[in-house]
C-alpha cells in the first residue's frame, strides 16, 4: 500500500536508488514547483536498466533536463497546432457560407449521406448545445444570437474545440472535404488523420503530460508526408511523422527547426544515457552524428561539419541556415568571455 512521502523522504529515497543529487535545495525547489510524479515519474524510464535500476552515474539533474525538453517541445507544437487550427477553421467556416449560406447550414441534408443520419444529427445536436452555453458568454455569439437569431458559420467555429471541428469535417460531403483538403496539399483521407493527430498532441500538451515519446493509433500514410522514411513494422504514429505533418501542411521547416535546437540541448545536458533512446522514441531516423553541428578549438575558431551542412538530407537548406545561425548566436554569448573574437573556419 502506498503511503504519503514528503520531498525531503522522496529525495532520500531517488538517492537509496541511485540517482545522484548534486543540489538538495534545488532538488526540492524544482519538485514543489512542478512535483515528483510530474518529473520523476513520467521521465525516469531511459534512465533504468531492463531490471527496473537506475543506470550508473544517473543524475536527478538528467531527469529534470529530459522534463524540461518535454516542456519545451509541447510549448513549440501547440504553437503550430494553433496555426493549422487557425487555418481549418477558416477553411471550413468559408466552405460552409459558401455552399450553405449563413443560417441553414446545420441541416442534415448538407453533410455526407453516405454517413449513418444518427452520427450527424449527433454533431448538430452538439454544435447546438455549445451555442446554447455560449449565448451569454461569448462576445460574438451572444451579439449574433440576439441580434440576428442566428449563429454564421465563422463565429460558430470560435468556440469549437479542435475536436469538435475534426468530427465536423469528417461528416461534410466528400466533395466538400476534398476541396479543403486541396488546399493542403494532400487527400480528404489524409487531412481527416493529420486532424485526428494534432488533435490528440493538442491535447497532451495542454494537459502538460509526457510528449516526446508519444505514439498514436491513428496512423498517417507517408507517401506526401515523408517518402523515404522508414516505418518498421509498427502502424503506430510516432512525433517524427506528425511533426513531418504539420510542417507539410503548413509549408515551412519552423517547427523542425525549433524541435533539433531543443534536442541539442537536451544532448549537452544528459550523459548517463544515450541520446539515441530518446530520438528513436520520438521515431526521428538519424545517427548521433547528425546532430554534431561545429567544434570550437583552443583559438576560438568554428568549424562547421560537412555532414551536417551539405548530406542532412532530411533538413531543408532553409532548416539548415537557421539552425546555424540561432546556433550560433547561442554559441558566441557563451563562449565570448573565453574568446574575444569567434570565427568560422573552413568545412570539415
Amino acid at each position: 500500500m502506498k503511503t504519503y512521502k514528503n520531498l525531503d523522504d522522496l529525495i532520500f529515497e531517488l538517492k537509496n536508488k541511485g540517482v545522484t543529487i548534486n543540489d538538495d535545495k534545488y532538488a526540492k525547489n524544482i519538485l514543489e514547483k512542478y512535483g515528483y510524479y510530474s518529473i520523476v515519474n513520467s521521465y525516469k524510464d531511459i534512465f533504468k536498466d531492463n531490471k527496473g535500476n537506475y543506470k550508473k552515474g544517473v543524475t536527478f539533474e538528467e531527469i529534470v533536463a529530459l522534463f524540461q525538453f518535454d516542456l519545451s517541445i509541447r510549448h513549440i507544437f501547440l504553437k503550430f497546432i494553433f496555426e493549422i487550427e487557425y487555418k481549418i477553421k477558416t477553411s471550413i467556416s468559408e466552405l460552409l457560407c459558401e455552399n450553405y449560406g449563413l443560417n441553414d447550414y446545420l441541416k442534415v441534408n448538407n453533410f455526407d449521406n453516405n454517413i449513418n443520419s444518427n452520427i450527424i444529427k449527433n454533431m448538430i445536436n452538439i454544435i447546438t448545445e455549445e451555442i446554447n452555453k455560449q449565448k451569454d458568454n461569448h462576445q460574438a455569439i451572444n451579439h449574433f444570437y440576439y441580434t440576428y437569431g442566428f449563429i454564421p458559420p465563422y463565429v460558430l467555429v470560435k468556440i469549437l474545440t479542435l475536436g469538435q471541428i475534426s468530427k465536423l469535417y469528417n461528416i461534410l460531403k466528400q466533395q466538400d472535404r476534398q476541396k479543403i483538403s486541396k488546399q493542403f496539399g494532400v487527400s480528404d483521407k489524409e487531412l481527416m488523420q493529420i486532424i485526428k493527430n494534432i488533435t490528440l498532441v493538442r491535447n497532451i500538451c495542454c494537459h502538460n503530460d509526457r510528449l516526446f515519446s508519444y505514439h498514436s493509433k491513428f496512423y498517417l500514410p507517408l507517401k506526401k508526408i515523408h517518402p523515404n522514411y522508414k516505418r518498421g513494422s509498427t502502424y503506430s504514429t510516432n512525433m517524427f511523422l506528425i511533426l513531418k505533418s504539420i510542417q507539410f501542411i503548413l509549408k515551412s521547416d519552423s517547427l523542425e527547426t525549433l524541435i533539433y535546437q531543443e534536442i541539442y540541448k537536451l544532448k549537452d545536458n544528459i550523459k548517463s544515457v544515450n541520446i539515441k533512446l530518446v530520438l528513436n522514441l520520438m521515431g526521428i531516423p538519424d545517427t548521433l552524428k547528425k546532430y554534431k553541428i561545429y567544434d570550437i578549438d583552443e583559438n576560438g575558431t568554428i568549424k562547421i561539419y560537412d555532414k551536417f551542412l551539405y548530406r542532412n538530407k532530411d533538413l531543408s537548406t532553409k532548416t539548415k541556415i537557421k539552425i546555424l545561425s540561432e546556433y550560433f548566436y547561442e554559441t558566441i554569448q557563451n563562449f565570448d568571455e573565453k574568446f574575444n573574437n569567434l570565427k568560422i573556419s573552413s568545412i570539415i
